[in-house]
């Protein structure tokens, strides 16, 4: 008693300080169990995820919250470990991120992370001599905790994190957030390879789908446009073409373009040397073109920006290139992406050289028919014609006079079919052509064009050596004949029958357009006539048209025969 009289209140004392003290420490348990049970939490969300996309954005979403900070980012790192190529941040809104424009690329604070590979946890951004400021517009931040993210042995990305809410990032928070890029890491590990899978299966699928369109008998016109249109369906991409090679030394033809602005693409020619199709070509590599920095500048051609390049073999002849491109400012195309699309272009090669063998087999088959018909043409009907012409003259001489005039007009009907048999026959042995187009081709088109404004087809037909002498701006101006002409006689008489007439002898090439219809009249302006006159002036020729006895109207257009294939 004596002992607690003398000490009243220390035992007392000593206890409610062994409680608080014991209190402090269950509460640091329950803190600690709570926080442990918030990186479980945040450990759960992350690896629930396989898209990519998805994977990054729950991770930075979930460090944020796992210590309290107001702003978090989660950096990739580039392929060459030097920059940042992607920048997922959570806590800035929309107005925000577009007032201080572009995302970081790995400078300062974020770039000592890039590259020291360590953690980095500092109490003052602004006191730190790494920190290479702000940019204008950008939030205040103090406080800085920044986590490399491993997948495998290689540094994947950061996790950036800024502004705790208790004013600094204590051990324990570092600790918490590389526990949970730990578990980031195997969580992205999985999602890039359920991404590669995805997409070897989507690649492998549409190569599969290239080869059944070949089972179904498809034009390579077909196939060309089935390959763009599998491809783009897919990749992130915004243009995809399919080029060829030229027959003109050094150029490429754009045969199929699907995307933003294809309609301008597509049927393009352009220089093969230096450019990214020509380099693949040649090499039988795939190129790639990170920034779409290398890609030839053309009116016609949108803005892009990565590009890749993926040639198109039969063997070592190059069949053409794939070109895959996405917009400026887009990721670059990965090393697995690459190699992918170079294994379509493999499989793809082969079905595209099945197709040019049918399509080569086709023309081939239709040149035979074509030239069977033409020699059924010239070796019987026009024989049989001409045997009939023959007869008929000599009938004529013994006729009477007044029978005599109608077995010429006969006779003279016959040869004129005869000539037309010819052009038809001439037709029909030319096979189709990939080079230079001859001037009965033209003539050819420009009848097959202006005919349905007609009601009867216009007839035409060639004597002498016509793709012989008629050849460049000489051929053009034959063709601008021969257009205006028949244009006049669909506006003017579109019920008449016409006639066309080509002919070239060793002083003049000559075009003769007769029309049954009613006469030229006088129908006002004619500066198409005028424009034919003109061209038959510079080449030193003459232009006449006239209302011939029999009605109708005839168009002369004759030059000397070697005025030259270029104009005057």
């Amino acid at each position: 008693m004596p002992d607690e009289l003398a000490f009243p209140d220390g035992p007392r004392s000593a206890l409610e300080r062994t409680i608080e003290e014991l209190v402090d420490r269950a509460q640091d348990v329950l803190r600690t169990q709570g926080r442990l049970r918030h990186l479980l939490a945040a450990n759960r969300r992350i690896v629930e995820h396989l898209d990519l996309e998805d994977t990054l954005r729950s991770v930075v979403h979930a460090a944020v919250e796992l210590v309290g900070a107001r702003y978090g980012a989660l950096g990739v790192i580039n392929p060459d470990g030097t920059a940042l190529e992607r920048f997922i941040h959570v806590g800035m809104d929309a107005e925000l991120v577009t007032r201080i424009g572009h995302p970081p690329h790995g400078e300062g604070l974020l770039g000592a992370v890039v590259h020291e590979h360590t953690a980095i946890r500092i109490d003052s951004i602004a006191g730190d001599p790494r920190s290479a400021g702000f940019p204008d517009g950008h939030p205040p931040m103090e406080g800085f905790l920044g986590v490399p993210v491993r997948v495998r042995d290689t540094v994947y990305g950061n996790l950036y994190l800024a502004n705790p809410s208790r004013n600094r990032f204590s051990d324990e928070d570092e600790e918490l957030v590389e526990a949970l890029a730990a578990t980031a890491g195997v969580a992205i590990d999985n999602a890039r390879l359920f991404d590669e899978a995805r997409q070897r299966e989507r690649w492998t699928t549409a190569a599969a789908e290239v080869s059944a369109a070949l089972v179904g008998d498809e034009t390579l016109e077909d196939v060309l446009t089935l390959i763009a249109d599998r491809v783009i369906a897919f990749v992130d991409a915004v243009l995809v073409s399919v080029v060829e090679p030229r027959s003109a030394p050094d150029t490429i033809h754009v045969a199929v373009a699907v995307g933003t602005g294809a309609a301008g693409v597509q049927g393009r020619d352009y220089r093969a040397d230096g450019s990214l199709a020509g380099r693949a070509m040649a090499t039988g590599s795939v190129i790639a073109d990170p920034t779409g920095a290398d890609l030839p500048a053309y009116d016609w051609a949108p803005a892009l920006g990565p590009t890749l390049a993926v040639p198109l073999r039969d063997g070592s002849t190059p069949l053409g290139a794939l070109m895959i491109s996405r917009g400026p400012g887009a990721r670059p195309f990965s090393e697995t992406e690459a190699e992918m699309a170079d294994e379509f272009g493999r499989q793809t090669s082969v079905a595209l050289a099945v197709a040019r063998g049918r399509k080569d087999r086709r023309l081939l088959e239709r040149a035979e028919d074509r030239g069977r018909i033409a020699r059924d043409l010239h070796d019987h009907v026009i024989q049989r014609l001409f045997a009939a012409g023959l007869s008929l003259q000599a009938t004529a001489e013994r006729a009477p006079e007044q029978v005599r005039e109608r077995i010429d007009a006969q006779v003279t009907i016959i040869d004129e079919a005869i000539g037309e048999i010819r052009t038809a026959v001439f037709a029909l042995g030319t096979p189709d052509r990939h080079g230079p187009r001859t001037a009965r081709d033209r003539l050819l088109d420009v009848v097959a064009e202006l005919g349905p404004a007609l009601s009867t087809a216009p007839r035409i037909a060639f004597a002498g050596p016509v793709d012989t002498v008629v050849t460049g701006d000489l051929a053009l101006d034959v063709a601008a004949v021969v257009r205006e002409s028949l244009a006049n006689v669909a506006r003017h008489a579109p019920e008449a029958s016409c006639r066309i007439e080509v002919s070239v002898d060793d002083e003049a090439v000559q075009v003769l357009v007769e029309d049954d219809g009613p006469g030229p009249g006088d129908h006002g302006r004619r500066s198409g006539t005028a424009n034919l006159a003109a061209r038959a002036r510079l080449r030193g020729g003459g232009y006449r048209l006239d209302e011939p006895p029999e009605g109708g109207t005839r168009v002369r257009w004759t030059v000397p025969a070697h005025s030259g294939t270029e104009r005057p």
